[in-house]
């Protein structure tokens, strides 16, 4: 059944629970809005802003480089993980787009990441003041007229496209699988859709409300298609990416020509 056709006062209620699980999500002990500093390590072992203990990166993640942490005692760090004493020189390789909770102190969580084949920490504090004055996403109310029907398009094998981030240093690439087609404000509109989870697809994209009504860009996750392409785009759910919230993510921007040439006065609004 498309879920469009459902009474209204279902859908509006699957809306409220996924806007309910949503809000909780981002409110989470060292989630996004959680998020303080975002710094590239240096080539050599350096103090870094906000951060105990030195910081550093040899070489680039592609190229088999690695992060390294020499601490000392007297800097009160931890391993996220285990709560262990971080003590000692560490070492640790991720490859590009991959994250780790390294390690911690007070209330402070500090992630390693590789962006852009660069390394870089941030710092996740849950007394940042994002989190604290966060009472939910505003939002366009639900409108069943943005639940539409598209067709997917699969190419023959994915594609791995350049694209940039919120941070100018972040650039890097996304795995394209086809295209999805719907029509919207009376035009046909195509847009480069990703992998999501369970075999859905995600739609990155910009729309004529960025800016103003919206931040600069939201992503949109559709029903997983059959055989024949068919999915559901319900832009209720479209969503902001962390950099919406805080300076210090590195989102991906949509693939080059995701543009919704319509305004899209559904979803989550702008919030700064």
């Amino acid at each position: 059944m498309n879920p469009a056709a459902r009474p209204l006062d279902a859908l509006v209620e699957r809306w409220n629970r996924f806007r309910s699980n949503r809000d909780k999500a981002l409110g989470a002990g060292h989630g996004w809005l959680t998020l303080t500093s975002l710094q590239w390590l240096p080539s050599r072992p350096a103090p870094l802003e906000l951060v105990p203990g030195l910081w550093g990166a040899v070489g680039a993640a592609s190229a088999g480089g690695s992060a390294t942490l020499p601490a000392a005692a007297g800097d009160g760090l931890v391993f996220a993980g285990s709560g262990a004493p971080a003590v000692g020189t560490f070492t640790v390789a991720l490859a590009d787009e991959e994250s780790l909770n390294w390690v911690r102190y007070g209330s402070t969580v500090v992630g390693l990441a590789v962006r852009g084949d660069r390394y870089a920490v941030r710092a996740r504090d849950n007394a940042s003041p994002v989190l604290a004055g966060f009472d939910g996403v505003p939002t366009f109310a639900y409108d069943p007229d943005f639940v539409l029907a598209g067709r997917f398009r699969a190419y023959e094998r994915p594609r791995q496209v350049p694209n940039g981030t919120s941070h100018p240093l972040g650039g890097g690439t996304a795995t394209a699988v086809g295209t999805v087609e719907f029509s919207l404000g009376g035009s046909t509109h195509t847009l480069v859709a990703e992998p999501d989870k369970l075999g859905t697809l995600r739609l990155t994209f910009h729309d004529r409300t960025n800016g103003t009504s919206s931040a600069g860009w939201r992503q949109v996750v559709t029903s997983r298609p059959p055989a024949d392409g068919t999915v559901t785009i319900d832009f209720n759910r479209a969503i902001n990416f962390p950099s919406a919230f805080t300076d210090f993510g590195t989102c991906p921007r949509p693939i080059e020509g995701n543009v919704v040439d319509a305004a899209v006065e559904a979803g989550e609004r702008r919030v700064r």
